[in-house]
């Protein structure tokens, strides 16, 4: 299989920068004012609280990411966890998320169209969003430019501008300790339901693992690059708020739009409204515009996934762009503008992704439950289950505070989910869950290979850029030994004797005595438990590999432990230098760690050959030297 090494090109710092600016919006230059409107001095704490709300759907994102870095990564996780009608509502439920999110930026820009227009009446605000909508929709039909750099230079642009706000303005005689009076006084139910409020302040963070596919060794840099822009932003979005809370009184910071350009006026006058808005305007374009960008795609991916109709697929041949997808996304955020209120939006978003997040860290539950072996993260939450178990729970009760508007359109769009399932998905698609692979171990001993398998076995291939080399092409057309009883290494040459003569043009009973003469002139068992039986035989071009699993033990030697695991080489005099490359691929492969424990965990034969041919070890690709 050919590397995608090619299309990877993001690196961390485009990872940190696209979290932070997913993040960095409407949730901190709007959503302040409505919050403390709800919890009072507290809103500060319920922003933290937030932010470490979302750290077990982050670490479930991640691990997910690592282990299936694909584009629509989202519902292709929860699908293949779950089950089609799962993934089919996540999927619809991220681009509705997504792009209420996105509507809500654009409010923003509505909003601090007053601080020009001081006295612009509410459906100015609303004809203001709607007009960037379109804009925004037609420049996403026009071209989509994608760039890391301009990205990151937006970032770091509102980073300063943040950082001189908390900077400017604890350092100011407007800053009074005492508007913090009272702190918990709106009482502890009100703060954690401000802090599902406020929840979708964080809500493009997980967002990111949706890029994974395009992200250089992704396992490590994605969960890292959403962590630290988490913690970044988190600081900066506590720290923002506290100072605003101080410099702005109860009175004037309830219900206002422009919270932080409110608290600017108070300490730089003018000029630091002017700068705040500035900066606002900035995250909402992002946010906004990348909103448009993100969620068409999910569309677009459940459209090549088989779960929407393929003329989503459609794109506009000369700008490449999947114009279908984004008329529609577009379409829906102007009809969202133009009829639902900003808490509405706000409540509705949260809450749908809050439901993600519950799918998410169930999907990584019944994942790691059903034993798969071929699901191979490359970063595992910490704790095992308790992370994502404490994850449900909370997100379950903040779906519960939200409120009877976002909890009635969650259910809404879950019964469309089903009746376009029944419609639609279920005559067409028929694709095995990690959860119906771990019922089917719970009720039967007798484990058959899931489909799911090959799937994440190639994902896995092309995820470690594995370009399969001789060893591995022999190994996948050659023969497996899965012996149940214990047997002598006698018994066991003449059963792989019998395996290999037809393969090799050698006859069982020559082949025989070969393995007994040599190992009578020295012992292969090269370790405790291994063992790579060896030889020579005669003719040209003969080059030929059998693995074998003895659960019970082979007895090489009385006075030593049995041997689990075997490699039979052989192959012509013509091929000792191969010879050697698959001693050392051998060698590479038994020194995995946990090689042992997976050796004897594998299902089956096929499972013995998957965890062969996905060893990340070092490859001899040259062509000139392979002689098939």
């Amino acid at each position: 299989m050919a590397s995608n090494q090619g299309h990877r090109k993001l690196g961390f710092l485009d990872v940190f920068c696209i979290a932070s600016g997913a993040m960095i919006s409407s949730g901190l230059f709007v959503l302040p004012g409505l919050a403390f409107a709800k919890a009072g001095p507290a809103v500060v704490f319920s922003y933290a609280l937030a932010a470490v709300l979302i750290v077990p759907a982050l670490l479930c994102q991640a691990e997910l990411a690592s282990a299936i870095p694909r584009h629509g990564a989202t519902f292709v996780f929860i699908e293949r966890s779950l089950g089609t009608f799962a993934g089919t509502f996540a999927g619809l439920a991220n681009w509705f998320a997504i792009s209420l999110k996105s509507a809500f930026a654009l409010v923003g820009i509505g909003a601090f169209a007053r601080l020009i227009w001081p006295d612009t009446p509410g459906w100015v605000i609303r004809l203001v969003a709607i007009g960037f909508c379109v804009f925004f929709t037609a420049l996403n039909c026009l071209t989509v430019k994608g760039v890391g750099r301009a990205q990151a230079a937006m970032v770091i642009g509102l980073g300063g501008v943040l950082v001189w706000f908390v900077g400017a303005g604890v350092g100011s005689h407007e800053f009074h300790p005492e508007h913090f009076g009272g702190f918990f006084e709106k009482g502890a139910f009100q703060i954690i339901a401000t802090a599902g409020l406020v929840f979708v302040s964080f809500g493009g963070l997980t967002a990111t693992a949706d890029i994974a596919g395009d992200v250089r060794r992704a396992a490590r840099i994605v969960p890292l690059g959403m962590l630290c822009a988490l913690i970044a932003v988190g600081v900066l979005y506590v720290a923002c708020v506290t100072v605003t809370v101080g410099v702005t009184t109860t009175g004037e910071l309830t219900y206002h739009l422009t919270p932080l350009s409110l608290a600017a006026e108070k300490f730089a006058g003018s000029a630091g409204v002017i700068v705040l808005a500035c900066a606002a305007m900035l995250a909402f374009i992002t946010t906004a515009n990348g909103g448009i960008l993100e969620a068409s795609r999910t569309p677009l991916a459940m459209s090549h996934d088989g779960l929407l109709p393929s003329p989503l697929q459609r794109h506009w041949k000369r700008r490449g762009t999947p114009v279908v997808c984004v008329l529609i996304t577009g379409g829906f955020m102007t009809l969202v503008l133009a009829v639902l209120t900003i808490e509405n939006v706000v409540k509705v978003a949260s809450t749908m992704l809050l439901v993600l997040y519950v799918l998410t860290c169930v999907s990584v539950l019944i994942i790691r439950h059903s034993r798969l072996q071929n699901y191979r993260p490359l970063f595992r939450v910490p704790l095992g289950s308790v992370l994502p178990a404490a994850g449900i729970v909370a997100y379950v009760f903040l779906i519960a505070d939200m409120g009877p508007v976002p909890l009635w359109t969650t259910v809404a769009f879950a019964v469309g989910g089903w009746v376009w399932y029944l419609i639609y998905i279920r005559p067409r698609i028929q694709r095995e869950s990690a959860l119906v692979f771990l019922v089917r171990r719970i009720v039967s001993k007798k484990i058959r290979r899931a489909n799911l398998e090959e799937e994440l076995k190639q994902i896995a291939i092309e995820r470690d850029e594995i370009v399969h080399d001789r060893f591995d092409r022999i190994v996948q057309n050659g023969p497996i030994l899965d012996v149940s009883e214990r047997i002598t290494a006698k018994e066991l040459f003449a059963k792989a004797a019998d395996m290999l003569s037809d393969r090799l043009g050698v006859s069982a009973d020559s082949l025989r005595k070969q393995f007994l003469a040599r190992e009578a002139e020295s012992s292969t068992v090269i370790q405790p438990g291994l063992a790579i039986p060896h030889v020579i035989v005669e003719g040209e071009k003969k080059f030929d590999v059998l693995l074998v699993r003895c659960r019970e033990g082979i007895l090489f030697d009385e006075k030593r432990p049995p041997v689990h695991t075997a490699f039979f080489l052989v192959g012509s005099a013509d091929e000792r230098n191969f010879h050697l490359r698959a001693l050392m691929a051998v060698a590479h492969i038994v020194e995995q760690p946990g090689f042992v424990d997976r050796w004897f965990a594998a299902a089956d034969t096929e499972h013995l050959r998957d965890l062969v041919l996905m060893t990340i070890r070092s490859r001899d690709t040259d062509k000139i030297r392979e002689r098939e």
